[in-house]
């Protein structure tokens, strides 16, 4: 998503289509992407021209579901209608340059369409040959186990992090009663779990700027709690964002972080969370934070299509 949009500009093409190589031979193999990422479909379009000649090598997955107008960006709404599950695909991969997508999501859950004929029409695309798997993102635990009835349901993507645990109530439950992954995206809280923000200010046109997490008081509080990751980070002779990844891919074998980076120092170092172990003490250090975290993580447009 932040090689085309909300982060700030998007980054230059050629530089953009290097990291994605560059990602490839570091033995990265899952790409998300999204129909809603970039103005036009742009981060499809640029990941479809990246793998061109590559597609064997990469596992992607996109989404569907909210709706913008494609010259302005403008957000226009939410439809999980098989009418537009159908036009989605077909235009996702015209851009992605493919015949399928190994993974395709329900982006939000649209609540005038039936879970149920959402996934029968995802469902008609895997019998197609135009989709591997099926998942959804953002969905309450009772959509994730009604969707299963209709079809199975691969992955569930969700924010989780250190800052970030709520769904730990039902969502994560409810994946290990239907066999789906979890896909944590935002696993370093936005950037705020990697120390960047102490010494960096948001750029212009950052959309995080719009979220009451990183304004004012809430913000400030919330870097103080970022220091106490950074202190473990200090004991463990490693960066702030490996502990953050650690922390989520230690919850467990289904759980899969999904990081995104616009450099390659950043990506290497992202990589190296693999091997870094905490310890029983350090994993309760880190646990309570959640609760000590201070405003939501979308403004209310965003926390209303959460949890659908």
């Amino acid at each position: 998503m932040g090689l085309s949009e909300f982060y700030g500009p998007p980054m230059e093409k050629r530089s953009a289509i290097h990291l994605l190589h560059e990602a490839i031979d570091l033995g990265v193999e899952h790409f998300d992407t999204a129909e809603l990422y970039g103005i036009g479909g742009a981060n499809e379009t640029l990941l479809g021209e990246a793998f061109a000649d590559r597609r064997d090598r990469v596992f992607m997955a996109t989404k569907f579901g909210p709706t913008r107008d494609f010259q302005t960006g403008e957000f226009t709404g939410l439809d999980g209608s098989p009418e537009n599950c159908r036009r989605a695909i077909e235009a996702s991969l015209q851009r992605l340059r493919t015949d399928h997508v190994d993974l395709y999501y329900l982006h939000r859950v649209d609540p005038t369409t039936p879970i149920e004929e959402t996934v029968a029409a995802m469902a008609t695309l895997v019998a197609e040959g135009k989709v591997g798997a099926i998942g959804l993102s953002e969905a309450a635990g009772d959509t994730i186990r009604r969707a299963a009835k209709v079809h199975p349901i691969a992955a569930v993507q969700s924010e989780y992090s250190i800052f970030s645990r709520d769904i730990e109530v039902d969502v994560i439950p409810a994946c290990l009663e239907v066999g789906a992954s979890l896909v944590a995206y935002s696993p370093l809280g936005r950037g705020m779990l990697t120390g960047r923000f102490r010494a960096e200010k948001l750029c212009e046109g950052d959309w995080r700027s719009t979220t009451p997490r990183f304004q004012g008081e809430a913000y400030a509080a919330n870097l103080a709690l970022a220091e106490e990751i950074e202190a473990v980070a200090l004991a463990q002779s490693c960066t702030p964002a490996q502990i953050a990844l650690a922390w989520v891919i230690g919850r467990g074998e289904h759980i899969l972080a999904l990081t995104g980076t616009t450099k390659l120092e950043h990506l290497k170092a992202n990589l190296g969370a693999c091997d870094v172990e905490l310890s029983h003490a350090e994993r309760i250090t880190l646990d309570a934070l959640a609760a000590r975290v201070m405003g939501d993580r979308y403004d209310t447009w965003g926390m209303a299509g959460i949890n659908g």
